[in-house]
């Protein structure tokens, strides 16, 4: 078995009925990630006891022990979820010496399935970011071509999947943080209906969007790893009771009578010419199918963007404030010159230890928390957020699944952005509504551009009915001319 390009059940299997050891996989992909992450700079840290790891899930296969349905899987895990024992810097100076003594849920949930965690994969500065040029490990790079970013914040799960350093990886969604790169690195990314997933160890950027998901090669894999990450959890209460379906035994590319909306708004134009036409070829390709192409109104995804910089640059400044040099995180240096007060203390230490996109962000969400701008600026975009997210409910009674652009344009060249922020704000005008809305959305590959990058689709259903979404991803996934194109870095 060629195990670089097999899929997680492929590896499951052989690994359980010993036509391979979980410790001859871990080492394979050991050997991928020396060769090829000094050119991408996707992991920042790996796990030592990777081999030791692998060992003790064939030693309970030796003893005919259920060891899970992604037994011996090599997985990358983003640097946002703790990992016991396991660097977590979040991509930030302010955590660079960070070594949680627990697991995230999500962690502990795949350690349960068999996988083995080969390290941490770099990212956005606390996942502020849409290119991974924020992170203070440095950039990473696109496998598709090196001048690229690879989108953000989860550019490193991004770039090591698109790659094959791993067979699978995890990344966080605040805003499309999934789903952008996933699209830029021609991979599958699945952010789930917000509950369906653990936020417990996932440091928190924006506590009412964030949500882990699959980063992977199909959308089967990132079926089974969403029932092996999914489900309520006593430690995170914002978790859904809702039991998770087998949505890997249900995929189905049969979509004959499906209807898929297209929201009107979204077709004013301003996209570029191939990522236009990738759209244009996935509704082509749908109506062949069979499917029933409906268009649908949202017409306050208008304002999804500025509203989403406003609930999550306030949530955000809440969240860091834990980070001021005494409780947690870096401190700045006093043995030769001691602060002058707290005021010049905790501006030392927070000044050094948050990079410049991080700063802006907290002081933004600041100004629209603090007294007298409370109910203009988060109290109202609250308002206007549940005015979008009943919009979208009504479009669902008209539709089966939503689908759209990811991103306005392909992968874009490092440093071509990053001094234009609100530029790269609008890159995610077609992701953060679903954040804001609490629904599930993916991207799957679908499209080349003429400089041969991929493009991916975005497809969104209603709160728990991924497997409506999967089943359009996987019809699509079916035909997509990115189907057995690899990076050039492999």
């Amino acid at each position: 078995m060629e195990l670089t390009f097999a899929s997680l059940s492929e590896i499951s299997d052989a690994v359980k009925s010993k036509k391979v050891s979980a410790k001859e996989v871990t080492a394979h992909f050991q050997s991928r990630i020396q060769a090829l992450n000094p050119k991408l700079n996707a992991f920042t840290s790996l796990n030592q006891d990777a081999l030791k790891d692998a060992e003790a899930i064939d030693a309970r296969i030796a003893k005919g022990e259920n060891v899970g349905a992604l037994a011996g899987v090599p997985f990358g895990i983003k640097e946002m979820l703790c990992t016991k024992g396991l660097t977590t810097t979040a991509g930030s100076k302010m955590l660079s010496n960070f070594v949680p003594p627990y697991d995230a849920t999500v962690v502990a949930r795949l350690k349960q399935a068999g996988v083995v965690v080969m390290g941490k994969l770099n990212q956005d500065e606390f996942a502020m970011g849409s290119s991974n040029e924020t992170s203070f490990h440095g950039n990473v790079k696109n496998p598709w071509d090196l001048e690229r970013v690879p989108g953000g914040s989860s550019g490193g799960s991004a770039a090591a999947q698109s790659a094959r350093l791993v067979a699978g990886t995890i990344g966080t969604d605040t805003g499309g943080s999934i789903r952008q790169p996933a699209s830029f690195c021609g991979i599958v990314g699945v952010k789930p209906t917000y509950g369906r997933v653990s936020r417990y160890g996932i440091i928190a950027f924006a506590s009412s969007l964030d949500q882990a998901g699959p980063m992977v090669s199909s959308v089967q894999d990132a079926a089974l790893t969403m029932e092996a990450i999914c489900g309520h959890d006593p430690m995170d209460s914002t978790t859904s009771q809702k039991a998770v379906p087998q949505w890997s035994k249900n995929i189905s590319t049969n979509i004959k009578g499906m209807k898929i909306g297209v929201i009107k708004e979204y077709m004013k134009g301003g996209l570029d010419a191939d990522v236009q036409k990738t759209f244009d070829d996935s509704l082509e390709t749908l109506k062949k199918m069979g499917a029933e192409i409906v268009e649908v109104s949202v017409s306050m995804t208008e304002f999804a963007v500025p509203i989403y910089y406003l609930v999550a640059t306030s949530e955000a400044s809440s969240n860091l404030a834990r980070y001021d040099g005494v409780r947690f995180g870096y401190r700045s240096e006093f043995k030769n010159l001691s602060s002058i007060d707290l005021e010049d203390f905790y501006g030392k230490t927070r000044g050094e230890g948050f990079g410049n996109e991080v700063k802006r962000r907290i002081m933004l969400g600041t100004y629209c928390l603090s007294s007298g701008y409370y109910d203009a600026f988060y109290n109202k975009a609250g308002q206007v957020r549940r005015l979008l997210t009943n919009q979208y409910l009504a479009a669902f009674k008209q539709c089966d699944a939503i689908v759209s652009p990811v991103t306005t344009s392909p992968a874009f060249k490092i440093g071509e952005l990053v001094n234009d922020p609100l530029t790269m704000y609008l890159n995610d005008i077609f992701t953060t509504s679903t954040n804001l809305a609490g629904l599930p959305g993916m991207s799957v590959p679908f499209g080349m551009s003429k400089a041969g990058l991929p493009i991916g689709i975005q497809l969104t259903a209603s709160h728990f009915e991924e497997q409506k979404m999967l089943n359009v991803a996987a019809a699509l996934e079916s035909v997509s001319p990115v189907k057995g194109k690899n990076p050039h870095v492999i």
